[in-house]
Parts: structure tokens; sequence; C-alpha cells
């Protein structure tokens, strides 16, 4: 009899939801850097219209995957962030580049503002400066990768899990497209480095979505604890799929050799 252990190659991801402890569980900490999304941001709305938000870090989708697996989870992340900011001030005011926050794996989660905020240019991996990530071209993608690449001068050896935007019924939708493709040719510029794509695999975030999973114009607790079990599912579905990636997990940012 075959195994329900060994990775099925038909399994598509998000085919098969994890229930109880994941393969995410192999890391013992982990930072999520994004923006509202990934601060459990709730937005409320009075009755004339004016809007407040709040980010609540517990209600988060990292947060609810670091109690589930029991792991430690840093939430480098802010409401309204995107990967200019991030990398032009936002991590170094907040001490995000401290090598003693250093972790085993980073899920970055940006691009949202990047786009419908800033309308930033998607650029790609010719505007990557090998010899100075600082001198990146300034588009989402280039300061996407001065991101990664000052977290892996920090933990050389970490693992990244770049998110994509979802589908939805928003406009723009040829330039979110665009950041998903950009993001798995980054995937495969950095070496321990995959895409969880949200784009493809995640529900469309239609009218019928945003009544069950949105509170005003960020997600509602049941949202946040629906994208928890969507990211975790999906590092363990990368893990299972490729296990010999991930067999020294242990080891990394230790110094040990292996």
């Amino acid at each position: 009899m075959k195994s329900s252990f060994i990775f099925n190659k038909d399994e598509k991801p998000l085919e098969n939801p994890v229930n109880g402890y994941s393969n995410t569980a192999i890391f013992r900490k982990i930072a999520f850097i994004g923006d509202s999304l990934s601060s459990g941001e709730f937005e409320t709305c009075d009755e004339n219209g004016n809007k407040n938000f709040y980010d609540m870090f517990e209600y988060s989708w990292g947060q609810y995957i670091a109690r589930k697996n029991g792991l430690t989870a840093y939430n480098f992340s802010r409401g309204g962030m995107t990967a200019k900011e991030y990398m032009e001030s936002f991590a170094e005011a907040n001490g995000f580049w401290d090598k003693d926050k250093a972790c085993q794996a980073y899920v970055i989660a940006l691009g949202w503002n990047d786009i419908y905020g800033l309308d930033m240019e998607i650029g790609g991996i010719q505007d990557i400066d090998e010899a100075d990530s600082s001198k990146n071209r300034q588009t989402f993608i280039g300061y996407y990768a001065a991101i990664v690449d000052r977290y892996k001068k920090i933990c050389p050896d970490a693992k990244f899990f770049f998110v994509t935007l979802p589908k939805s019924e928003d406009k723009n939708q040829e330039k979110v497209l665009e950041s998903v493709e950009k993001l798995h040719e980054l995937s495969k510029y950095f070496d321990n480095s995959y895409v969880i794509d949200l784009y493809n695999y995640a529900p469309v975030e239609n009218e019928e979505f945003k009544k069950n999973f949105y509170l005003h114009g960020h997600m509602n607790p049941m949202g946040y604890i629906l994208t928890a079990r969507m990211i975790d599912s999906y590092i363990d579905y990368i893990i299972r799929k490729s296990p010999n990636d991930f067999k020294n997990v242990p080891f990394i940012g230790t110094g040990i050799k292996y």
C-alpha cells in the first residue's frame, strides 16, 4: 500500500488543507514581512464614512500559524507598507535588520500598496545590481530583491517564501498578474526561494468572498484565519514536494556545518 505521507506528484497547491501540525512547524522562527493584511488590520467606518485602521497583530495570519505550529513569529509589517518604504526606512527604524531577529524563514507578502498605492513599475530581475543591491533600480522587484538580499546576508541559508496577491475583481489585474510572473522569476534568481501563488490557487476575492471574509476594505477575523490556513497549507505543500530542500532546516543560522 502506498504511504499517504509520500508526495503525490499530481497534487496541486491548496488541494489538501492541513489540519493539526503542518510541515511549517519545522521552522522555529519565521518573519512575516508585509502590509496591513500581514498585520491583522481591521477597518472601521462611522456613520459619516470616516475610516480608521487598527493593526492587531494577534489576529494576523502569521500569528495564527505560529500558535498552531508552536513556533515564534515576528510581524515585520504595518498597514500601508510598500517594498520601497520597507527597504528605504521602515526595517531600519524598527530594528528588523538586527541579527538577533534572524529567522530560519521569511514570508514576504508585499505588493498591494506598491501596485494600488504607488502605481510602481513592476520591473524584473534585470533591475538587480548583483554587486550592490542598494543600487537596484527603483521598481517593485528592485526593492523586493533588495529586501531578500539584505536578509540573505543576515542568514545566508534561510528559506524565503514570496506571497503573490490573490486574483480579485479589483482594477489593475494585468499589473497584478505581471507581479506574479516576476515573483516566480525572482524565486529562480535566488536560491532557497519559493512562491506561494495565491493568484492561481487561492479563491478569487470576488463579491461573495468579500461578503464572507471582509470587514469594509480589509479582512474580518475569519478572513485572517482562512489566509493562515492557506499560507500554512501552501508551505506544507512546498516542503512535502521538495523534502530534500528542507532536511537541514534545524541547522539554519546555527553556524553548524551540514
